[in-house]
């Protein structure tokens, strides 16, 4: 007290006396020092740091306003009340009056910390600030002090009177008022500045121009969230992107930081693999080995880890320090608990303390909301923030990735970066700081625990050991279960992915019922494992739970029992409660954050890895513009290989192309001819020698390339729209008539990987988009081989040929299409990535060398008596041409507008919005009652009821257990002991165990029930996807369905049981909480009920408006991975063409678009939290206080167990809430599941009539047969009538859109008639199953199908054949050689759509599957297209030697491969145009015999 003697002269109070008095008061002169101080100390503590902050960040400049005049003006009449003061009291003195130095010092204070104040004020203004935190602060503190100060003043007038000493008393009222006048202008927001450099957009975030109280309370969000319960939310409903989060912003950032890192980590790798290589003499493979040593040593992710902290470091660690301020206020909460029970004790304690103390722990809890969702907030922007750096430098690293670089990565596993990873990577900007936290968290929870319990606190501590290896053994054990579960997961994914991909192969071979079953075996195997990690996570859930009540009894036990004199009042009890309460909380965080770390480690190399991978050569393709070079392409002694650890592709290449002429590049397979066209891009790395480009570029790849846009944008590809050159191109490359029957014309729009389109449309398109662009230089890999003959002779005398749109232009063109060689200007001849000849097409065959030997052998084989001129190559997509110009048949505009007209997938006529395929749906309303049924019915309704009662019986428990204790510490105590505690023990210790039981019992009937609606509803889905028809999967997307297979069915599995769990956990413990607040403190009842009603007001403006913008967000991720995989699969095309930036933007708009709705999603969560924290904060005080006010009526134990249980409201409001969003997002994948269950569906696949032997002869009729795809559009065959013979062999040809794959899917039924009948050996097919049928006849589809899995698997699926059958079935395809070459022959594992097998080998294997099935009738469905002709002759050979006994029907698009047919269908516009014997249609000369003019044959 010297310093209180020092101001105050010789008169003292004291503080204890001071603290019991009954009127709450200071010393009589340190009231106002003491008080005044502390918000004068906070200023100018803060002043340095708040003005370097307002020096380093200028927004603009701000007018005076009348807001900033009226601080000015209030300001400075307080500075001269503050100053009067002073002078008054001088005068005072003078005249003898006395006056303690105390009364000089606070008003001077005040009053020059008023004039910093206004000084601030002037510098916000200038510097563009709207609103002061900082200054609002103070001035709330100041007017806390007045009010302080005016009590004072009040009390000290109605002691002494009031003109005793009128003058301060009236200044005070001033100074009260006044301050009260600022700090409500401080709470005001002031105009936009002028010269901001902000975004001046009218829909503009609101956080920007709203007040300080209401950016720390998120009000500003809540006009949002009253628009989102009023109305569905659109994406124009929400606000642009922040700047400083924009992908413009933070990627650049994030480059120009990545480079510096990275750069400094390769300058020290580079000076110690110099010094380690000095010492060494063994050359470069030492050095090579050094370099792989250091990369084993240096982690990759040392500088992605360097980027990060000097993007967000100083940000993150302004979060960190909102959370050690937070947990200050966290253990504040239990010291002025302790306090308040003491009051409730002392019944001599004035009244005002309790108040006092009710108020503290409403304030302390306030603040420590505050600060914590500040700390979230700052957490997540950060996080979002990182994932726009992460995104960004990903997507950049595809553009420029080199070939070697491509095998490490695929589109998956980048995807998976981007989404996984990044997201691993912002749960732990959460958790990370829990790490160091949580353990100073327990630490201080055992010093605060010693002070109440002495050494009984230590035994927490074994309770935790002891837990510890039963929570290791569970995880582990659980962790193993999750794995088995995964790898399941994975193979029921792939396999879906495969039926998916493939259903058309599996519904025409029948395989449905035995691919269902696979996938049942590896569901029922996923659900055992789930079932089992569910059961160990309810024990988990049980320890973790249960180890409150374990610590809480052990610590009781042990410090009652061992010493008699050991009281176990309200106060240790309760206070108690509350730290083991934070205790476990902090106990249980640590783990996680640890689990955070580690797998966001692992996240970080992954990231660090592919972010290092390989970069292309920038100058590996040399682009030349110096006018004087005469050739278009010139390759110098080049040598080039994929990659450096690859032998070279193509050797001693010596190649000049002369500027506008057209080189054709001709070879086997495999010989280079792809590879040399990357060479010219710069895809390959030139190990000698250089390649050099003349000019701009344009690449057609030989896969159709084509992006998920408009057809318009595809073909512009970001270039200006010149309506009269796209027209022409577009006629040029036969797109017109596809264009009159799109939905949207051009505007329609493509589906991804150009799902909506058929393969020659992609390749049109695409070849139309190289052609927009006008390069120079045209590289072109075989664009013709997925288009029909006719249709590709009109591209190639319209586009490439000599008087085509490129005639000026330099071309090469990659074919296998020989007939167009004779057209060309010059021919390089491949063999094995050497250039074996070069030359015009005379001189070669004037050489007669290796060109001229693989010409002539192909026309040997393909000559035929009746042809004038040999058809030769691969005439699927061929330009048939004779010898010379001559003998060309070109086409009619009209005959290649009814060749492309029906090459398009037919579209409803309800898709006027431009697009193929139905959309999948985003959910605005919250689901229906009537889905939450659905789920319910699917768990069991027994199995329902006896989890509400689990749950009621386990809350009754719990209530009866904290009743039990509050009793328990309200016993008397008699001769310093409590009587009857070993009874209080065992049944503490009795209800304690029954409740874990009852946890137990509740938390896994709710996780089993779970399972058990999770396999309903799969096989629900599973059984009515592949019941569906044909059309349907024309028209859904897979990647809908695989979200169903996939997203959805794991939320049905694992989320919505465990939100279920959550939700039903909360609620019971919510009204627990009730009942408890209702009984000990009867007063509180009164504020229940409207915060209740609040509460409900608070949790229907959020959940409506939160699912809605979850729903949102999750839509726009998609579009976010489709385009990383658009790109990666199309990179060499987009920088060819020279799109990198283009597309760059593209990104970084569908993320900021993506961020758009992030952010809001993330801000309803922190207004969410901080008011229901508010409203637990409220109940908190209006239990406190109405415990002051009866505490004559009430024990302290009572008051304990309700303000104990009320503490734990906040968290119970907030998570139940959550938990119920979290189901009301999740429900919608039960909907989702269900969506397909009413869709229409195929005929069963087995009646009930048993057929004996059937097809004996394979005898087929058509009977006045017509069908038609979809109700409204046109009939795809009309009144077909025609009869084949048994054991037939019948060639069906026509022109695209003919109906020849039509006449097929009527005969295996994937469409149903419309009118008439099929009937084979007089059997109706419409009479018979769907898999009675199919299995009946085999298919060899166009397009060749394998599976991943065995060699064998695919060859025999139903696993019906011996080996010896299959090694048979291979050797008579010709791959018995090839097959037998594989380390694991039969057993070689096919990669997902037999990738690591080329196209001929696979359509060979389709063939080999074709022989072991051996049926009565054979569809061939231009079987051969992909292999070459010598093969392709054998294989024809072989067909009819194996099935001489078998109707086969022959659909080909080139005649010369149905010449030698028994008889030939001719179809027209979906009818029967001609239908007889080779010999006689050729008489004819009928439609087959322009067919066979139009092919060169005639």
């Amino acid at each position: 007290m010297g310093a209180g003697r020092a101001l105050c002269g010789t008169r003292d109070t004291g503080w204890n006396q001071t603290w019991h008095a009954h009127v709450p008061g200071l010393p009589w002169c340190l009231d106002s020092p003491t008080i005044a101080c502390i918000p004068c100390a906070y200023l100018w503590i803060s002043f340095p740091f708040y003005y370097c902050y307002l020096r380093h960040r200028n927004q603009g400049y701000i007018r005076m306003s009348c807001i900033f005049k009226a601080k000015m003006v209030l300001g400075l009449i307080l500075v001269i009340l503050c100053f009067s003061d002073v002078f008054f009291m001088v005068w005072e003195k003078s005249q003898g009056i006395p006056r303690t130095p105390a009364f000089f010092i606070s008003p001077a204070v005040q009053g020059i910390t008023m004039v910093l104040a206004l000084f601030l004020t002037q510098v916000e203004r200038m510097r563009g600030i709207r609103t002061s935190g900082v200054l609002l602060i103070y001035w709330l503190l100041s007017f806390v002090a007045a009010l302080v100060m005016l009590s004072s003043k009040i009390q000290r007038a109605l002691e002494k009177g009031f003109l005793e000493d009128h003058f301060h008393h009236v200044t005070t009222y001033l100074y009260t008022g006044l301050v009260l006048g600022q700090l409500v202008l401080f709470c005001l927001v002031d105009h936009p500045p002028f010269f901001s450099k902000a975004d001046n957009n009218p829909n503009q975030c609101p956080e920007a121009s709203s007040s300080f109280l209401s950016k720390i309370t998120y009000w500003w969000f809540s006009g949002l969230l009253w628009k989102g319960s009023q109305q569905p939310l659109g994406v124009d409903d929400l606000w642009p992107v922040r700047k400083q989060d924009s992908s413009e912003e933070i990627v650049a950032w994030a480059e120009r930081e990545w480079k510096k890192c990275q750069s400094r980590t390769q300058q020290k790798m580079g000076s110690a693999t110099f010094k380690k290589s000095q010492k060494t003499e063994t050359g470069i493979a030492e050095a090579e080995e050094t370099e792989a040593l250091l990369q084993s040593k240096h982690s990759q992710s040392g500088p992605l880890l360097r980027m990060f902290w000097s993007m967000f470091g100083t940000y993150f660690l302004l979060s960190t320090v909102c959370l050690v301020i937070c947990d200050v206020f966290l253990f504040s909460t239990p010291r002025v608990l302790r306090l308040f029970l003491k009051f409730i004790e002392d019944e001599a304690a004035p009244s005002w303390l309790g108040y006092f103390y009710a108020f503290s722990m409403f304030l302390l809890g306030c603040l420590q909301t505050l600060f914590e969702q500040h700390y979230m907030y700052r957490c997540l922007v950060l996080g979002l923030r990182l994932r726009t750096a992460l995104t960004g430098l990903v997507y950049r690293k595809i553009l420029v990735m080199s070939n070697a670089s491509r095998k490490e990565a695929t589109t998956g596993e980048i995807v998976n970066l981007v989404s996984v990873d990044v997201q691993k990577l912002m749960d732990l900007i959460i958790y990370f700081n829990g790490t160091w936290l949580a353990p100073i968290r327990i630490i201080i929870c055992f010093v605060f625990l010693w002070q109440l319990l002495g050494p009984s606190a230590l035994t927490a501590i074994a309770v935790f050991l002891l837990l510890l290896p039963l929570n290791f053994v569970i995880t582990k054990k659980r962790s193993q279960f999750q794995e088995i579960q995964m790898k399941h997961k994975d193979e029921r994914a792939k396999l879906t992915n495969a039926i998916l991909s493939n259903i058309k192969v599996i519904k025409l071979y029948g395989w449905e019922k035995t691919f269902m079953e696979k996938v049942h075996k590896i569901r029922k195997q996923e659900l055992q494992a789930l079932k089992r990690s569910q059961i160990l996570f309810s024990a988990s859930l049980v320890s973790f739970h249960s180890s409150t009540f374990l610590v809480t009894f052990v610590m009781f036990a042990v410090y009652t029992l061992v010493d008699n004199t050991h009281v176990l009042d309200a106060e240790k009890a309760f206070v108690s409660l509350t730290l083991i309460n934070i205790l476990n909380t902090a106990h249980s965080f640590l783990p996680f954050s640890i689990n955070a770390a580690v797998q966001a480690r692992v996240s970080l190399n992954r990231l660090a890895a592919f972010l290092s991978l390989e970069e292309l050569n920038p100058e590996s393709s040399g682009k030349n513009t110096s006018a004087r070079v005469q050739a278009g392409i010139t390759i110098r002694n080049g040598t080039f290989c994929w990659s450096k650890e690859t032998s070279p592709c193509l050797r001693s290449i010596d190649l000049s192309v002369a500027q506008g002429s057209l080189l054709a590049v001709v070879g086997q397979v495999a010989a280079g001819k792809s590879s040399l066209l990357a060479a010219l891009l710069g895809e390959l790395q030139a190990t000698h020698g250089s390649a050099t480009l003349q000019g701009t570029a344009a690449y057609v790849p030989q896969q159709a390339w084509v992006l998920n846009a408009s057809v318009e944008d595809n073909i512009l590809f970001g270039k200006e729209m010149d309506e009269t050159w796209f027209n022409r191109v577009t006629e040029a490359c036969a797109l017109l008539p596809d264009l009159e029957t799109f939905p949207a014309g051009q505007k329609s729009e493509i589906g991804e990987k150009g799902i909506t389109l058929s393969g020659g449309q992609k390749q049109r398109v695409a070849l139309a988009r190289a052609v927009y662009q006008q390069a120079s230089v045209y590289l072109l890999d075989d664009p013709l081989a997925a288009l029909d003959a006719h249709v590709g002779q009109h591209i190639f005398e319209h586009v490439l040929g000599p008087s085509g749109l490129l005639r000026d232009k330099t071309r090469v063109l990659v074919t296998h299409t020989i007939n167009i060689l004779p057209q060309v200007d010059n021919i390089v001849f491949l063999v094995d990535g050497m250039i074996s000849e070069t030359g015009s097409y005379q001189e070669l065959l004037q050489k007669n060398g290796a060109f001229a030997e693989f010409l002539h052998s192909h026309v040997s084989e393909e000559e035929k008596p009746r042809a004038g001129v040999p058809a030769m190559g691969d005439t699927k997509g061929t330009v048939t041409t004779g010898n010379g110009p001559s003998q060309e048949k070109p086409l009619s505009g009209e005959s290649v507008k009814s060749a492309v007209r029906k090459e398009t997938i037919p579209v409803s006529q309800d898709c006027t919005s431009g697009g193929f395929s139905k959309a999948e749906r985003t959910q605005h309303s919250r689901v229906s009652a009537g889905v939450h049924r659905a789920y319910l019915q699917a768990a069991g309704p027994a199995l329902c009821v006896c989890t509400i009662l689990s749950f009621t019986c386990q809350q009754v428990l719990a209530f009866s257990r904290g009743y039990w204790l509050s009793l328990w510490a309200g016993d008397p105590v008699l001769n310093g002991t409590q009587q009857h505690t070993q009874l209080r023990v065992t049944v503490f210790a009795a209800l304690g165990v029954l409740q874990a039981l009852g946890r137990f019992a509740c938390t896994a009937a709710v996780l089993l029930g779970g399972v058990s609606a999770s396999q309903q509803l799969f096989l629900q889905l599973l059984s009515s996807v592949m019941r569906s028809p044909m059309l349907f999967f024309e028209q859904t997307p897979t990647g809908h369905l695989l979200n169903r297979f996939s997203r959805d069915m794991d939320a049905v599995d694992s989320v919505i049981p465990d939100k279920v769990k959550s939700v039903l956990g909360f609620l019971f413990n919510l009204l627990e909480i009730y009942l408890v607040i209702v009984v000990a403190t009867p007063w509180a009842a009164v504020a229940i009920v409207p915060l209740t009603v609040l509460y409900a007001a608070f949790q229907h403006f959020y959940v409506s408006t939160s699912c809605q913008l979850r729903h949102m967000e999750a839509a726009s991720r998609s579009p976010i991975y489709s385009h990383i995989s658009e790109t990666f699969q199309g990179s060499s095309v987009i920088r060819a063409h020279k799109e990198q930036q283009r597309f760059i933007s593209r990104s970084d708009s569908l993320v900021d678009e993506n961020q758009r709705l992030c952010f809001p999603g993330a801000v309803a969560d922190r207004w969410l939290a901080t008011n229901l924290e508010f409203l637990g904060n409220g109940l908190v005080l209006f239990a406190a206080l109405s415990a002051a006010l009866s505490r004559t009526q009430l024990s302290p134990a009572a008051a304990g167990f309700s303000i104990s249980c009320a503490l734990q409201i906040t968290g119970v409001l907030n998570w139940m809430v959550r938990s119920w969003t979290d189901v009301e997002n999740n429900i919608v994948s039960v909907e989702r599941v269900r969506e397909y269950l009413s869709t229409p569906k195929e005929a069963p696949g087995t009646l009930s009539s048993k057929l004996q032997v059937w097809p004996t002869e394979g005898r087929i009729e058509f009977r006045n047969y017509s069908l038609c795809y979809r109700p409204g559009l046109e009939s795809a065959l009309r009144g077909v009538t025609v009869s084949i013979n048994g054991h037939e062999k019948i060639g069906i040809t026509g022109r695209t859109g003919a109906g020849k794959s039509s006449l097929a899917a009527g005969l295996l039924r994937l469409v149903e008639a419309a009118e008439g009948s099929i009937l084979i050996d007089g059997q109706d097919i419409a009479q018979l199953g769907l898999h009675d049928l199919r299995t009946k006849i085999t298919v060899i589809p166009q397009d060749p199908v394998l599976f991943s899995g065995s060699l064998r698997m695919n060859l025999d699926p139903l696993n019906q054949h011996t080996d010896a059958d299959i090694w048979t079935a291979l050797e008579l395809t010709q791959l018995k050689n090839f097959v037998a070459d594989l380390p694991e022959q039969l057993e070689y594992k096919c990669t997902d759509q037999g990738e690591n097998l080329s196209t001929g080998q696979k359509q060979l294997v389709c063939l080999a599957r074709a022989l072991l099935r051996k049926a009565k009738i054979l569809i061939l469905d231009e079987a051969t297209a992909a292999v070459d002709l010598e093969t392709d002759v054998q294989i024809q050979s072989m067909l009819r030697a194996q099935f001489r006994d078998s109707t086969v029907l022959t659909i080909a698009h080139r005649v010369s491969s149905i010449l030698d047919c028994d008889r030939i269908l001719v179809l027209e516009n979906g009818r029967v145009a001609e239908f007889d014997t080779p010999e006689h249609l050729i008489a004819q000369k009928g439609l087959f015999y322009r067919l066979m003019e139009e092919s060169g044959l005639a």
